[in-house]
């Protein structure tokens, strides 16, 4: 097969009329360019360039060729130029999963601005709680709490420190009072979230000196933590959720924090791949835009410093 810099060297030395000049403008030894033009003359089979110590013109075979090997880096470099410039573009499909709250209520907006920010660029998401089975789901990468159960996976932390909150509307604490001590929750109708089999209904908790846990009853719970959230805000019991899940209706005063002085089981929030090459220029801009909006909310938690 032919080089590309054998060709580039031909070219230029039919151009300057001296192969030692083609050289010097390639930034290479007389020798090495001696031996490349001899090495494209031996794969062609054809003497290109007839040559002397003071003279080169070329031969019947190498006019003939000249044309073509002009077109064929003229063609080359067009696509060089093609693919720079779709670099600095940002196209293309971007398929991503995230979980249900997280999805509906706090990403489609910063998504749809990321696409107006991108407007070549094309969005697939879809949303569920369920882990992404990212070798086999037609997904570039999924936003997930938690770290990763498989260890292939390469995860991105978009927000580690984020964490669970309790929070109860309003209306649900006018009727039941509020709970100022974790033993209390017992008495009080705890919105359970489910992920696969597992019902969450053993609720962690740190004082900043020692753990509190507690097993936690309700009356429902759901495999989809929107549903969760929506029970939350309808006011029939008390939610532990994460915080960036939850900070839009705190600060609107449509849920409150119950027992803030208490730090939540961690949650954080990571970007998962099944490979390296799946972070393509769109997947790092949105892990960045990710990272500044999830810190905007992280910073108006009550604890933030």
């Amino acid at each position: 097969m032919l080089r590309f810099d054998d060709l580039q060297l031909f070219v230029r030395a039919t151009d300057l009329g001296s192969l030692s000049a083609a050289a010097r403008v390639m930034d290479m030894s007389a020798a090495v360019a001696s031996a490349a033009l001899k090495r494209i003359e031996q794969q062609l089979g054809a003497r290109l360039l007839a040559r002397s110590t003071r003279s080169l013109r070329l031969t019947v075979e190498g006019e003939g060729f000249l044309e073509y090997a002009r077109a064929a880096l003229s063609s080359l470099e067009e696509g060089q130029r093609f693919l720079a410039s779709s670099q600095d573009q940002v196209s293309g499909v971007l398929q991503l999963s995230a979980p249900s709250d997280f999805g509906r209520n706090v990403l489609l907006p910063w998504l749809d601005e990321f696409q107006r920010q991108h407007p070549l660029l094309t969005v697939r998401l879809l949303l569920g709680d369920r882990i992404a089975d990212l070798f086999r789901q037609p997904v570039d990468i999924a936003l997930r709490y938690g770290e990763p159960e498989d260890s292939s996976l390469i995860a991105l932390p978009i927000v580690p420190d984020n964490r669970r909150v309790l929070c109860a509307a309003p209306s649900y604490l006018a009727r039941h009072g509020e709970p100022q001590h974790v033993e209390q929750l017992a008495q009080h109708n705890c919105l359970l979230f489910m992920l696969g089999n597992r019902v969450h209904d053993h609720w962690r908790f740190h004082d900043g000196k020692r753990e509190m846990s507690l097993t936690v009853h309700g009356d429902r719970f759901s495999d989809d933590a929107d549903v969760v959230r929506l029970w939350a805000l309808a006011g029939v019991g008390v939610a532990y959720k994460s915080w960036l899940d939850v900070a839009a209706d705190v600060h609107a005063g449509r849920l409150k924090l119950l027992m803030p002085e208490l730090q939540g089981e961690l949650a954080p929030l990571n970007v998962l791949c099944a490979h390296r090459a799946q972070l393509s220029k769109p997947v790092n801009l949105l892990c960045e835009m990710l990272r500044s909006r999830c810190s905007e909310l992280a910073q108006r938690h009550p604890d933030s410093k």
